[in-house]
């Protein structure tokens, strides 16, 4: 299977329509989380104003700069899931964020994409300058976790969120 980060055009405006539906429908069926925020902060509809909208660009309010990727399965010109990858971290995101949130479309998962997904996403980090990522997750995703530790995450610690929920967080040193 051939996969790729790319950045979102017109050429995948159907496809990424398929997907957040798919993953919205899960959400409220099944209450699984909205990660990577990012894709699901704008209406997909509005086409243009989603794209536009998609990346921050010129931070404020606590935001830092980012740049999203969905992950593509060249084979099946589908997209499987997405991430948001910070350029660097304030004090929330040292705490619960981390440099990289990411997710694999309800109908992918379990196939091992997250693992890949988080493999390409390091080595954007890399040409970011990032040399040690922060990727968190919660204690109960176990999927993730291994995800995480298959591409080299040391636990560092676990926190609580303003939530409630116990949060892990892995450190993986680029090299």
């Amino acid at each position: 299977m051939s996969l790729k980060l790319i950045k979102l055009d017109e050429t995948y405006k159907k496809e990424l329509g398929q997907m957040i539906d798919e993953w919205t429908y899960d959400q409220k069926v099944n209450k699984t989380n909205h990660s990577p925020w990012s894709i699901f902060k704008n209406d997909y509809k509005d086409f243009n104003h989603y794209l536009n909208n998609l990346e921050v660009l010129n931070p404020e309010n606590e935001r830092v700069p980012d740049s999203v990727f969905f992950l593509l399965d060249t084979k099946r010109s589908r997209l499987l899931g997405g991430v948001n990858i910070r350029h660097y971290l304030n004090d929330s995101l040292t705490k619960v964020g981390g440099h990289i949130g990411l997710g694999i479309r309800p109908s992918e998962r379990n196939k091992g994409f997250a693992t890949q997904l988080i493999a390409l996403s390091l080595i954007e980090c890399k040409k970011l300058g990032i040399k040690h990522v922060l990727i968190t997750c919660d204690k109960e995703n176990i999927g993730s976790a291994k995800a995480i530790i298959s591409n080299g995450g040391v636990l560092e610690n676990e926190v609580m969120d303003e939530k409630g929920k116990m949060i892990q967080r892995y450190w993986i040193k680029i090299t």
